[in-house]
């Protein structure tokens, strides 16, 4: 579920943070600027896990800042392909239900990739099994267990408000940067409940 990526990046060390110690100034700018973000092709950027290479800090012209080079470790977010996790129901459309975690919510399990016998309840909004003559609901905020098949990112690149016009823009970022597409198919998977 949680891997190590090394990242190597510049650090800017503004002047307000000289009184730190060189290392906790250099943590706090890289938790600043990577943790709870997405990193494409990479995964959830969780938290600075160590420091391995630290350059000399050189001055920057008219701010004062120091510039480091720093090489450093950061705990991803990353499932593998059939990993088993566990999270709780956010919500139920005709497409399938949305999962989430407590700190990821970007997990779809599509109607397809549900068990067979699983139709949506327009009515109520939720999925519900048929199974050997009884109705199991899945309903929202329940925990439900799923296997992982496969992960998409989407480029979140900048574009610029003035070319575009808000309906494009708005349509580019519709998708979230990082989505996982999981199943729940398979005996010991699907409600905690159930099992």
């Amino acid at each position: 579920m949680f891997i190590l990526a090394t990242f190597s990046d510049l650090v800017v060390i503004h002047p307000q943070d000289f009184s730190k110690p060189t290392s906790e100034a250099i943590e706090d700018e890289i938790n600043a600027k990577y943790a709870n973000k997405v990193v494409y092709n990479i995964g959830l950027c969780i938290c600075l896990y160590d420091i391995l290479k630290v350059s000399e800090g050189l001055i920057g012209y008219g701010n004062g800042s120091a510039n480091v080079h720093v090489t450093f470790r950061l705990i991803v977010f990353r499932p593998f392909k059939g990993e088993i996790l566990t999270g709780r129901i956010s919500s139920s459309t005709p497409a399938g239900i949305k999962v989430r975690l407590d700190f990821f919510e970007d997990i779809l399990i599509p109607g397809h990739l549900l068990f067979d016998g699983c139709v949506f309840d327009i009515k109520e909004n939720v999925w519900i099994w048929h199974s050997e003559g009884t109705e199991l609901y899945m309903d929202k905020g329940e925990v439900i267990r799923f296997k992982v098949e496969n992960e998409k990112f989407t480029d979140q690149t900048p574009v610029n408000p003035m070319a575009a016009k808000a309906e494009v823009v708005a349509e580019l970022h519709k998708e979230p940067p990082y989505q996982i597409n999981a199943s729940c198919s398979a005996a010991g998977l699907g409600l905690v409940a159930w099992w």
